[in-house]
């Protein structure tokens, strides 16, 4: 099962990490990628670069960053490959205690198959059988 994990920390953005916090963080990654776990991750720079773009009744508008909202911001993700969202949960314990006070989103990706059966009912069967 593949998860997206997002990150929203409670701090206000662009504060650069210590090198303590930098060479924890890379151990914890150094050790999902040998339990092979994570497929991928990064963080993202400040919103102050980024933009919102929104779609409502048929009109687009684009708002550019910085946000006032820090709760919605996302301050990275990590894609990882758990036998179930229990697996998840654990290491996204772990990574909070090395990123810090915030909160992250766990969230189950669609496989290939998830809308087969929908689609193409035949090859559905097919992959059954």
């Amino acid at each position: 099962m593949r998860f997206l994990c997002l990150y929203k920390p409670a701090a206000d953005e662009g504060i650069p990490p210590t090198q303590q916090e930098i060479a924890e963080m890379g151990a914890l990654i150094e050790d999902m990628t040998k339990a092979g776990v994570l497929l991928a991750t990064e963080g993202c720079q400040p919103s102050s670069k980024g933009a919102r773009v929104r779609l409502s009744k048929g009109k687009l508008t684009v708002t550019d960053g910085p946000f006032a909202e820090t709760k919605e911001l996302i301050g990275g993700f990590a894609i990882i490959q758990a036998k179930s969202k229990e697996e998840a949960i654990e290491w996204t314990k772990r990574f909070l205690k090395v990123a810090g006070d915030g909160e992250s989103e766990i969230r189950l990706l669609h496989d290939g198959g998830d809308f087969c059966a929908e689609v193409v009912p035949e090859e559905a069967a097919r992959q059954h059988a």
